[in-house]
């Protein structure tokens, strides 16, 4: 990682981000916060251009991008992982697994001034018994995470959690490990409404178990999507396309 000069303040998310538009802009300051911190660490620099002030990325902040690149690219790859693993448990339970739909959910309203409303949701991983009967479909939806600042700031998002619960009779939050192999979070961070699992030793394994809802009755629009899009069949490995190693864990005993 680039070093940054000792002093300067710790650089997060937004850092990267205005970095980013300054290098693909002209370089006008907005003169914030933002901008003080970056050019005191030494990845922003003032010059005059036409008589104009403005700013441009140095050699340091072009190194830190490019870092930053390789991290997110690192997150990603441990996200898709992770989905993969989530898609083949719910596969050798014989469900129907659609990965990263957009899905209209109602969020119930919180008091009697705030009026109910529809929000689209993006679950990582939403599943339906292979049944034709509606009351044995048992939708769940598993949200991931390998990030624990991802992690912290979808916690501060409740009607995201509220449009999954709408869609699903179980809402589980699966948590990847830092680099010292320890999940991100503890079980009692997650919402009581939520069950939870960490993959860990190569298997997934339950923290918590998510409370059983009585099953939504899918709405027409849910089943629309289900409809245009394609289920997950095989995920491209050897044998039926699904891994011998692995499995799901619940109270020390690997299941599938």
């Amino acid at each position: 990682m680039t070093e940054i000069p000792a002093g300067a303040p710790s650089l997060k998310r937004i850092h990267a981000k205005r970095l980013r538009e300054v290098y693909r802009s002209a370089g006008w300051p907005c003169l914030d916060v933002v901008e003080i911190e970056l050019l005191a660490a030494g990845l922003l620099e003032r010059h005059s251009r036409d008589g104009h002030d403005l700013v441009r990325v140095t050699d340091q902040g072009i190194q830190y991008l490019a870092q930053a690149a390789r991290n997110n690219r690192q997150v990603m790859s441990a996200h898709e992982t992770l989905v993969d693993q989530v898609t083949k448990a719910m596969l050798r339970d014989g469900r129907l697994v659609w990965k990263n739909l957009s899905l209209r959910a109602r969020v119930a309203p919180t008091d009697e001034t705030t009026p109910g409303r529809w929000k689209m949701a993006m679950p990582d991983v939403f599943s339906i018994r292979n049944s034709s009967v509606q009351a044995y479909l048992e939708p769940i939806v598993h949200e991931i995470k390998v990030s624990r600042a991802d992690l912290l700031g979808d916690l501060k998002r409740p009607d995201k959690r509220a449009a999954y619960l709408d869609l699903g009779g179980q809402c589980w939050y699966v948590l990847g490990c830092d680099r010292s192999g320890h999940p991100i979070a503890k079980a009692n961070e997650i919402p009581l409404e939520c069950g939870v699992m960490v993959y860990q030793g190569n298997q997934l394994e339950v923290m918590r178990m998510a409370p059983k809802r009585p099953a939504p009755e899918l709405p027409f629009g849910v089943w629309m999507a289900l409809a245009k899009a394609t289920p997950v069949r095989d995920l491209g490995l050897p044998g039926d396309g699904l891994s011998d190693q692995g499995g799901l864990v619940v109270d020390g005993d690997q299941v599938g």
